[in-house]
């Protein structure tokens, strides 16, 4: 995509160790999730008892609102999210420094969580359903890594970044900003059933908001 400009080291390195550990670990240590003969609920959770449920239903659990973003459902899953990070964190890691760079991280893994779950309460108690009900879970950096293609694009508006599919170039303002608004038009449309594109959505508003406060209302 484009060039490195320092070491793979820090926060970046640590976040891919701990994702890809608690990819294997969960596996190995709490088994894959299956479900009931009816299909609505888990006959087992396994390693799906760390990712995320609407607070109220039957398996929430505190906890999961910070160990949902070290879950990742499949392989292709895994990979996609650490090789955003692997390409974007580290110049991200490097204007602010560890420390700010991982409270971003987190800021933004938990603003995903929650608008996230404000939406699928919404939209589920529009159609007359208890969302305490509701068992599905929600799991993946995704919105931490959403948050993260936003500060890029703030911090390095004009770096070209080349795609691998489709194979074209562009600016990482307008690359960031594209995808942002294709996640928008999903997530109301309900298409790509399956992802959360809310929690997207709000990994990159709350990401937003937050460079904003630095960089507008308190200086870098």
């Amino acid at each position: 995509m484009f060039q490195f400009y320092q070491p793979f080291t820090g926060v970046v390195r640590h976040l891919l160790i701990i994702n890809v550990l608690m990819f294997v670990g969960t596996y190995v240590l709490m088994g894959p999730e299956s479900y009931n003969v009816a299909g609505n609920d888990y006959a087992h959770l396994g390693r799906l008892y760390l990712a995320a449920y609407v607070p109220g239903s039957t398996h929430f659990e505190p906890f999961q609102i910070i160990t949902h973003m070290f879950m990742h459902g499949d392989l292709g899953h895994l990979f996609f999210n650490m090789l955003s990070l692997y390409f974007f964190g580290p110049m991200v890691e490097m204007v602010w420094g560890q420390r700010r760079f991982l409270f971003y991280y987190m800021f933004c893994g938990l603003g995903a969580y929650g608008l996230h779950m404000g939406v699928q309460w919404w939209e589920l108690s529009s159609h007359g359903i208890d969302p305490t009900s509701w068992n599905g879970a929600m799991l993946g950096a995704s919105g931490a890594i959403f948050g993260i293609y936003v500060a890029f694009a703030y911090l390095f508006p004009n770096q070209v970044i080349s795609l691998i599919f489709p194979p074209i170039a562009m600016k990482a303002k307008y690359f960031v900003g594209i995808m942002a608004v294709a996640e928008l038009i999903y997530g109301v449309r309900g298409s790509s059933t399956g992802i959360a594109h809310f929690a997207h959505i709000g990994g990159a508003l709350f990401g937003l908001g937050l460079i904003l406060y630095w960089y507008r209302f308190r200086g870098r």
